[in-house]
């Protein structure tokens, strides 16, 4: 057992494609955590899908052995943490279960959103900062510019010693290391107190059940011993402990200041929610930790089977909401996808990196619905005074129901170079934003805005790296729910109702929206042997229509000459019969879905 005070629980904070996940392999390698057969790129970034994207999604712990130049022996606990903006709960989950934080500014990029973001996450947890500028052997690289930024992002940074290092050549992660042993504090606790440890994590083994991981803050833990979870009241009995080096490796005991893991055999997930207090049942702890809030989904779309196997996406959907968190799911059925799930993401980039989970992991294809955000609907008439919450479109009520309805609202920081200023303030203006504040910090404009959330969470962001050529960075913080005049737009196929292509929008947004949608599933929905009609209803009313065309030619049309008999012919063949069949045998593919998400490009 080392000694308490020689002890460091650190994570690292950065903007995505700072070099984060870089620092930390030079790290594992300068302690020798892991030989030369187990290096590798990425490595804490296990996920396909994260060594896919170049960005870390799910956040990681390894406890490295690091050998000082005082001659004295450290235990580092690097907690990894993503950097992109989707991914701020696990950032969060992460610093709860640290004292000190890296704060990794690119010398190429300097300050951005998410470097701010997560600086002020690790400030409200209390952390001692340790400023890092990476890329510093770049030929674009600015070092004494961005040395001026982290010195005016916060006062507590004005007098701070800025580190400069090279993370991809191992340049100064040695003054990293020795940083870490001199500026971040050793872990307050005592070993005599009663058990009290903070669950930041799990994850769910199928022969192990959920795998607990927690930071002990006072007392200590052994196997065998009998365990309680304060908030969800589960017992279990603790067989084994172990510590990350990256793999789990089980060990004796753990005591105040160390992160490890606890399997705790239980199989239902629900009962080891993250940020619970872990306590001893014999000599419980007399108070329990503070925990955080949980994760607010900003999202929600269904996800759906393809091959209509809806076993196998259950399946799937339990693994993935056992070691997750933030994503959220409820059954949903559909008249004609069939039985899926209602999802609630932290973003666009949560959905897609699900999905491509999905296939990867499970080799599950789906198809997901048109995302939408959440809205509250106050009622009139019988059930006046009413409101109602609302995440999907087809939970609507009718027209004639609804008083008038709220939608959520952002406040959005943009901070980009002045030449592009204009084109930014054009794209806000178009994307309903409303200026609230503009400035500068440093040699960036810094425009706020107060847009709504709608109009963020499908593609402003990538909109925003277009009409900046990439160099502007977003951090949005929601606000609050304000009266707004949307209105529900329905889709007929067929004159059937489709209900999974229901979706919300502006009113004033709506002619435009229902023309360019009916258009775009004219050449989307798979066509069949006579045409069919697809509208866009709003309020009962068709805001747009298009037959879809049929696969054979037209029989009413013969070269040149037109046949009245065979045109009424083929009107009489098509007619009831057919449509009223078509109620249960449409067939849609993601094309369809992603037609809607293309309406504002």
């Amino acid at each position: 057992m080392i000694d308490h005070n020689r002890i460091r629980n650190f994570s690292i904070i950065a903007h995505i494609d700072h070099g984060k996940s870089t620092l930390a392999d030079r790290i594992m390698e300068q302690t020798e955590t892991v030989n030369e057969r187990e290096r590798e790129d990425q490595l804490l970034d296990s996920m396909s899908v994260e060594k896919a994207h170049g960005v870390t999604v799910k956040s990681r712990t390894v406890r490295n052995r690091y050998l000082a130049d005082d001659g004295l022996s450290y235990e580092f606990n690097f907690i990894d943490t993503p950097g992109h903006v989707d991914f701020s709960y696990e950032v969060s989950k992460s610093l709860a279960a640290s004292e000190g934080a890296i704060l990794l500014v690119d010398a190429t990029q300097g300050v951005q959103a998410q470097t701010v973001a997560n600086f002020r996450l690790a400030k409200a947890n209390g952390l001692s900062i340790i400023p890092v500028i990476n890329k510093v052997d770049s030929p674009n690289a600015d070092a004494e510019q961005v040395e001026r930024q982290i010195h005016a992002l916060d006062p507590m940074l004005a007098e701070e010693d800025v580190l400069r290092i090279s993370a991809k050549t191992g340049q100064g992660v040695h003054d990293v290391l020795e940083a870490i042993v001199s500026r971040v504090p050793a872990p307050t606790g005592s070993t005599k107190e009663p058990l009290k440890a903070l669950v930041f994590d799990s994850l769910y083994d199928s022969y192990k059940g959920v795998i607990a991981y927690v930071r002990l803050v006072e007392g200590e833990m052994e196997p065998g011993q009998s365990l309680r979870l304060m908030a969800s009241g589960a017992t279990f009995k603790g067989d084994e402990l172990g510590i990350f080096t990256p793999s789990m490796q089980p060990i004796d005991s753990l005591h105040a200041g160390d992160v490890g893991y606890v399997v705790t055999g239980l199989k239902d997930p629900s009962q080891v929610r993250i940020g619970d207090t872990l306590t001893s049942q014999s000599r419980p702890t007399g108070e329990a930790l503070p925990g955080y809030a949980p994760a607010e989904p900003m999202v929600f779309a269904g996800i759906f089977p393809k091959n209509g196997d809806s076993k196998e996406l259950k399946a799937a959907m339990d693994k993935l909401v056992l070691n997750d968190s933030s994503l959220s799911c409820q059954p949903e059925a559909s008249d004609v996808l069939g039985f899926g799930f209602r999802c609630g993401f932290l973003g666009m980039f949560h959905l897609q990196i699900i999905k491509e989970r999905l296939r990867d992991e499970f080799g599950i294809e789906v198809l997901t619905t048109a995302p939408n955000v959440t809205y509250k609907v106050h009622l009139r008439g019988r059930k006046g005074g009413k409101v109602i919450t609302i995440d999907k479109a087809t939970d609507f009520p009718d027209y004639g129901d609804i008083d008038f309805v709220e939608e959520p609202f952002a406040k959005v920081d943009i901070s980009m170079p002045g030449d592009v200023l204009g084109d930014v303030m054009q794209l806000a203006e178009q994307s309903k934003g409303e200026l609230i504040d503009l400035g500068d910090d440093d040699q960036l404009v810094v425009a706020t805005y107060k847009m709504p959330l709608s109009q963020i969470v499908y593609d402003f962001f990538n909109k925003l790296k277009s009409a900046s050529h990439g160099y502007a960075t977003m951090n949005s913080e929601i606000l609050d729910y304000e009266p707004a005049d949307v209105v529900k737009i329905e889709v007929d196929i067929n004159y059937a109702r489709v209900d999974a292509l229901s979706f919300v929008v502006h009113r004033e947004d709506a002619p435009r929206m229902a023309q360019d949608l009916v258009h775009k599933l004219k050449y989307t929905v798979p066509r069949r042997l006579y045409p069919m009609p697809a509208q866009a209803m709003v309020e009962g009313r068709a805001l747009g229509r298009v037959d879809i065309p049929p696969l054979r030619k037209n029989a009413a049309v013969n070269g040149t000459s037109y046949s009245v008999s065979k045109k009424q012919a083929l009107l009489r063949r098509q007619s009831a019969n057919k449509r009223a069949a078509a109620h249960s045998d449409i067939e849609l593919p993601q094309s369809v879905f992603n037609a809607i998400l293309e309406l504002n490009e």
